[in-house]
């Protein structure tokens, strides 16, 4: 069938979207599929040969865990196009009617970003309190006073474990001797 050169593109239609908004679920199962696609691809183009010991190399788990994201995410597909739906958590405190608040998701998102950038020249002691302090203020928190010394105290106690019990070296920035 062809159409007409003058024949507006057809438009969606709430029939189209409501299809789509009954099967978003799909839309996890393609995440599931490619992400199982990428691990397996990683995993089957590893170099091994120095470090393969034994019948069981490091490529195993990732192979596995690629076949089981992939199994996943064929299941769940056939799940949500024969009719089956994920059920709403009980225990949410969540009213689903209300929009996304995506002024706190974007603070958090670049609380999170300033954090990657800054812990390099800072180290993590600061840019640790600062992730800390921003992310409460994101998360509504207000109290000016007393969040900053929480975050930095939080963040102190955090490298101290890391860097020292755990022996997990974190950047130190300009108070590597200090601390």
């Amino acid at each position: 069938m062809t159409t007409h050169p003058n024949t507006p593109p057809k438009e969606e239609t709430p029939e189209s979207r409501g299809w789509l908004r009954e099967h978003s679920e799909l839309g996890v199962g393609l995440m599931l599929l490619v992400l199982g696609i990428l691990v397996l691809t990683d995993a089957l183009t590893m170099d091994v040969d120095i470090t393969q010991r034994g019948p069981v190399g490091p490529k195993t788990v990732p192979i596995a865990v690629g076949i089981g994201l992939l199994v996943v995410a064929v299941l769940l597909s056939l799940d949500v196009l024969r009719g089956g739906r994920g059920e709403a958590e009980g225990g949410e405190d969540i009213d689903l009617s209300e929009p996304s608040d995506w002024r706190t998701v974007l603070l958090l998102a670049g609380v999170f970003l300033g954090n990657a950038v800054l812990i390099g020249p800072l180290g993590f002691p600061i840019s640790g309190a600062l992730l800390f302090w921003g992310s409460a203020y994101a998360l509504g928190s207000r109290h000016l006073r007393r969040d900053p010394l929480i975050a930095a105290g939080l963040s102190l106690v955090t490298y101290f474990i890391f860097n020292n019990l755990l022996g997990v070296p974190l950047p130190g920035g300009p108070l590597m001797g200090v601390i």
